[in-house]
C-alpha cells in the first residue's frame, strides 16, 4: 500500500454508496458508442480489487463494431437451434456450476419472484414460449449495449479466483456509473462457451467466467423500471460479541 493510499480521504461518501445503489442489471441500451479510453479507465480502477496474494486472475476481453455484431450472430443462431430442437443443448455446456443443481427456499423463491416480476413487467405469460425466447435472446444481443465485455479465467486456478472475480466485476459496475454508465453482468452466455471463447482468441487454458453488457441506459426503456427487492441487514447478519 503507498502512503497515498493510507492519507486517501473519500471527500464525498454519498457519491461512493450512490454508485454501488444505482446500480442494477440494465436490459435496454442506447446505440452511443463508449469511447476507449472510458473503458479502459474502468477497467484500470476495477483493477485495483482484491485478489489472494495478489494473483490479479482476470481476463477481459472488450468487444465493440464487427467482433461484436458477429459473436451476436453465432451465438443467437445457436440459441434458436436450441429452441427449434431442445436436443441441440446438450451440445452447450457450462464449464461449471453458476446455479445449484438442486433449489431450496429461499433462493427459488427469490429466483421466481426475480423472473416472473421481469416478465410480468413486460406483458410475458407463463405459457407463451415464443416471447419468452426472445427476451432471453436479449441476453446474447447484449440488450442492445454497444460494447460487451467477456471474462475469463485460467483452468490452472482454484475456486476462490471466482470470489476474486466477483470483486473485479463489481468495481467495474461502479466504476461504469461514477462515468455516468450502466451494465448488465451475464450468466446467460457461459452455455455457449464453445462458440465465444474460439472467437474472442482466449487461450486453450482459459474458461469463460462470465459476460457483461457496458453502456448508456435506455431511461425510456419500460424493461429498466424492473428493480429487484434486497433483503434488509437483520435477516442475513448475526451480530457477536
Amino acid at each position: 500500500m503507498t502512503q497515498s493510499q493510507v492519507q486517501t480521504v473519500v471527500a464525498d461518501p454519498a457519491s461512493v454508496d450512490a454508485a454501488i445503489e444505482s446500480r442494477f442489471s440494465a436490459r435496454a441500451f442506447l446505440p452511443d458508442p463508449v469511447p476507449q479510453d472510458t473503458i479502459r479507465d474502468i477497467l484500470r480502477v476495477a483493477s485495483r480489487a482484491a485478489s489472494g496474494t495478489n494473483t490479479q486472475p482476470w481476463k477481459v476481453y472488450v468487444l465493440q463494431g464487427a467482433s461484436r455484431d458477429a459473436l451476436v450472430d453465432k451465438v443467437c443462431a445457436a440459441h434458436n437451434a436450441i429452441y427449434a430442437d431442445p436436443a441441440v443443448a446438450a451440445q452447450y455446456r457450462e464449464e461449471y456450476d453458476y446455479y445449484p443443481e438442486k433449489w431450496v427456499s429461499p433462493y427459488i423463491d427469490r429466483r421466481r419472484e426475480n423472473g416472473w416480476g421481469l416478465y410480468g413487467l413486460l406483458g410475458i405469460t407463463k405459457g407463451d414460449k415464443d416471447a419468452m425466447h426472445a427476451q432471453h435472446q436479449r441476453n446474447y444481443r447484449f440488450f442492445d449495449a454497444p460494447v460487451g465485455l467477456m471474462f475469463t479465467l485460467d483452468r490452472v486456478m482454484g475456486r476462490g479466483s471466482l470470489v476474486d472475480y466477483g470483486m473485479f466485476i463489481q468495481s467495474i459496475m461502479v466504476a461504469a456509473r461514477a462515468r455516468g454508465l450502466h451494465t448488465c453482468p451475464q450468466a446467460a452466455w457461459n452455455g455457449f462457451a464453445k462458440i465465444i471463447l474460439p472467437h474472442i482468441g482466449a487461450g486453450e487454458g482459459e474458461m469463460l467466467v462470465c459476460g457483461l453488457s457496458l453502456g448508456y441506459a435506455d431511461e425510456a426503456a419500460r424493461v429498466n423500471t424492473f428493480h429487484t427487492p434486497r433483503e434488509p441487514v437483520e435477516s442475513f447478519t448475526r451480530w457477536l460479541g
